[in-house]
């Protein structure tokens, strides 16, 4: 440390008197002292580092520093006579006073003592590495990244810093920074005081990632809070352009609980488009931008040890600091790899501050309305038919929100941005902040979810959209549109103001009932979202979702991709599946992927995974799939479901199923996932498939693995207690048993009328089903429609003993209010 004067002083006063504190001296207690980035670091490399975690050296400038330098040349008046007629709300004087500010510092010579302790502190490190080390120079305020505050981005970076003037000037320029407009505008929407805060600056060791690869992560899903996933992102070259939201990079999940038990759950990983990388510049600049080539763009900037690495780092970051702030404390983490030494690094790690300050004991959930639920919009089409949305993009947040589009691309025209208007752009930086808090809702070309608009979206609460592509090129000023953040992870914006429904439910004293209420999931996206409803798990996950949106391909294309003979069928596929030269992998890692993530977000409630249940003529529409799929008169009474299975035609599908499953269960440690068999003929049938999964790992029994059928045939119930011998448990399909025990067509309109759950011999033949399964001891639900549409039928199931009723998640709560009643009816 370096102090001013060297009279006796105790410990604790020579070091608030420190112009200069290395990093190993200083932790989290000390964020007065040298503000909430540099005690951060300091805190990671006392305690984290021998633990593991790698993070640079350096040292900082401290709070007293630049107290000391605003004192001795008497700049407090003058910037309290600057800011006395401060009005952030108007752009115009918030930009001069802001520009007035910062030359007042930048014109003001650093003090003698301070001058010679920066330059004394960079020796050292030029000592310990090289001459002209390269270093990265980060403002570090004393009012930054608090639980509540992250201030993240209001002060300036300055990277690849090389030789003492240079480093010298930049620490000026941090100085400086602190009344950036957009600090200025953050402090007083937070209401602290512009003059009780400091600036500290932190010079650390370069890491170069420049040759490498760097990201952001966080310990908590972003959009839903989901507490038990880490979120990776990662581009080439220096961070930065991730941090801006310069470039959409890649992202992965992670699932925490089982990483934790030595298990390697990678839930999700998404190829970003990654078009920049920020390097070192040899010329006047300290960094610039060079395109990545395409090649490189294709593949994955991290491999699947560094992912894990990262994740357990962030695993172990978050349980410190919740252990030093003495509650929960998700993190807000940036790292770096080195491309010289190949190691990770963490260069800075901060609270998340938007999930983690959510207390609200309430289920708000937004749903765009179909065109005959809602009033027409006079500007919203008028087609009946679902709306195609105009541009894609990541969604942040899950609400929906409209209004009038505000395409503006340069900062300096802020000022023509009106409240509630939506903004469009190509991305944002802290410039921007002074608008963004006015807007209804962001719409970005570029970013990903941990970008700059995504976090200041997610902190002011305004939905957001990032990573579009090309939103200032569709989009057209004053248009009216419709953003939704409420469908999945994908983001969509659509023409007109579209009708949509908010709900909010109290989740305060809901009634628990006997009969566990379980949901139907399909899309792996919106799993992490659902599973804050209140749940006993997942009834039906439907793999038919994964294979027809995320894989798009039939697993027998991929299996014989050398023997397809439409050649715009092997184009499209070797498009889809470029990352892979095992073809059939691409198949088992995607599908393996949705249903961990589904797995992931109910753990370590029961997940029962359908196996495929496509009928031939749907199989047949995947890519590849005709050359595949047999013709057949009636597909719904067709090959189908378990007939499949050991069939030649298609038990090598099947078996890349089964490997997708497996994987799920050991390496990923899922174990909570309970496999269902549709369509199961005869129990003779059922042994057949058992063995077949036998062969390919999934032996009944063995880690608990369980496996069900579907109860949907008559023979089911007829033979139920011949079936419960081979099965763990049932689960009535009420469609499929409805329409075969009445003889109906449900996809006929002209018999539709007559297509009733409700009808004596339905409910005898569910009744029927129930008793067998309890005579055996063999658990039963229920995952058809009929218990959400008809109180009557729930209250039916619930007399007759049933076990677990499975809903769309809209019906959910309204159920499960209802089966209380009749249970509470029950025992009264």
């Amino acid at each position: 440390m370096v102090t001013v004067a060297t009279n006796t002083l105790s410990e604790s006063s020579s070091k608030e008197r420190s112009l200069i504190l290395w990093f190993n001296e200083v932790g989290i207690t000390d964020i007065p002292l040298v503000g909430g980035k540099n005690a951060s670091l300091g805190e990671m490399i006392q305690q984290l580092v021998p633990k593991g975690i790698n993070v640079p050296i350096g040292f900082a400038t401290t709070a007293y520093a630049y107290r000391y330098f605003i004192q001795s040349a008497g700049l407090e008046q003058k910037l309290r006579d600057l800011f006395s007629d401060l009005d952030v709300e108007d752009v115009k004087n918030l930009r001069e006073r802001g520009k007035k500010a910062r030359s007042l510092l930048m014109h003001t010579p650093f003090p003698k003592e301070l001058r010679e302790a920066i330059v004394q502190a960079y020796q050292t490190l030029c000592e310990r590495y090289n001459s002209d080390t390269d270093v990265a120079v980060r403002s570090s305020a004393t009012a930054e990244d608090l639980p509540d505050a992250s201030f993240a981005g209001q002060q300036e970076t300055y990277l690849n810093v090389t030789g003492i003037e240079s480093v010298l000037a930049a620490c000026h320029k941090c100085f400086a920074s602190l009344f950036t407009d957009r600090a200025i505008s953050y402090r007083h929407t937070k209401g602290f005081d512009h003059f009780s805060i400091a600036l500290a600056v932190g010079v650390q060791k370069m890491v170069r990632s420049d040759l490498a690869t760097s990201g952001v992560m966080f310990s908590i899903e972003t959009e839903t809070g989901f507490k038990d996933a880490a979120l990776i992102s990662a581009a080439y070259g220096l961070g930065e352009n991730v941090v801006q939201g310069s470039v959409n990079p890649d992202e992965y999940y992670v699932f925490k609980p089982t990483l934790k038990e030595g298990f390697r759950p990678i839930i999700d990983k998404r190829l970003g488009s990654k078009e920049l990388k920020m390097v070192y510049d040899d010329g006047s600049k300290f960094t610039k931008n060079v395109i990545v080539p395409e090649s490189e763009r294709g593949k994955f900037a991290l491999s699947d040890d560094e992912i894990l690495q990262l994740a357990r780092w962030a695993c172990l970051i978050e349980e410190h600091y919740s252990q030093v702030h003495g509650t929960y404390t998700p993190m807000d983490i940036e790292w770096a790899k080195d491309g010289i030494t190949n190691e990770l690094f963490v260069v800075q790690a901060r609270p998340e501050t938007v999930q983690s300050q959510k207390t609200e004991n309430v289920l708000r959930t937004y749903r765009l309305l179909k065109r005959d639920e809602g009033a027409k919009s006079p500007s919203s089409p008028s087609s009946s038919s679902s709306p195609q949305p105009l541009l894609t993009g990541r969604a942040i947040g899950e609400a929906i929100s409209q209004g009038k589009a505000h395409l503006i691309t340069d900062v300096h025209k802020i000022d023509q941005f009106q409240a509630g208007e939506i903004l469009v752009t190509d991305r944002t930086d802290p410039d921007w902040e002074p608008i963004m808090k006015r807007a209804s809702a962001v719409i970005t070309n570029q970013g990903g979810r941990t970008c700059h608009a995504a976090i200041i979206a997610r902190e002011l609460g305004v939905p957001a959209i990032v990573g579009c592509g090309n939103a200032t090129e569709v989009l057209k000023n004053g248009q009216e549109i419709t953003i939704s953040c409420a469908e999945g992870e994908e983001g969509r914006v659509y023409a007109g103001l579209l009708p949509f429904e908010v709900k909010e439910v109290p989740l305060e004293n809901l009634p628990r009932t006997r009969t566990q209420i379980l949901m139907n999931v399909g899309n792996p996206q919106e799993a992490l979202s659902l599973s804050a409803i209140p749940n006993d798990g997942v009834g039906l996950a439907r793999t038919e979702f994964i294979i027809a949106n995320h894989i798009q391909v039939h697993p027998m294309a991929l299996i014989h991709y050398d023997q397809l003979d439409n050649e715009f069928v092997k184009a499209k596929i070797d498009q889809i599946t470029a990352l892979y030269d095992d073809k059939p992998q691409y198949f088992v890692d995607k599908l393996a992927q949705g249903i961990g993530r589904i797995a992931a977000a109910f753990y370590p409630k029961p997940v029962i995974v359908r196996m495929s249940d496509f009928k031939s003529n749907e199989y047949a529409n995947l890519l590849g799939g005709r050359q595949f799929e047999p013709e057949e008169e009636n597909p719904m009474l067709g090959w189908r479901g378990a007939a499949r299975y050991y069939d030649e035609g298609y038990k090598a599908a099947f078996a890349l199923e089964c490997k997708a499953l497996k994987r799920v269960r050991d390496e990923m440690g899922l174990t909570n996932v309970i496999a269902m068999i549709p369509f199961c003929r005869t129990p003779d049938e059922g042994r057949l498939v058992l063995a077949e999964m036998a062969k390919n790992g999934l032996k009944q029994g063995v880690n608990d693995f369980q496996v069900y059928v579907m109860c949907e045939l008559p023979n089911n119930v007829i033979m139920a207690e011949e079936f419960a011998q081979v099965f763990d448990g049932f689960s009535i399909g009420s469609n499929d048993l409805t329409q075969l025990t009445l003889g109906i067509d449900r996809d006929s309109a002209l018999v539709a009328r007559l297509f009733d759950e409700r009808s004596e011999g339905v409910k005898r033949m569910v009744k029927l089903a129930i008793d067998a399964a309890k005579k055996y001891n063999r658990k039963i639900g229920i995952c058809g429609q009929a218990p959400s549409d008809y109180p009557e039928f729930a209250q039916f199931l619930v007399e007759q003993g049933i076990d677990s009723i499975s809903l769309n998640p809209d019906s959910v709560l309204k159920t499960m209010l209802e089966v209380a009643k009749v249970e509470q009816h029950i025992l009264s």
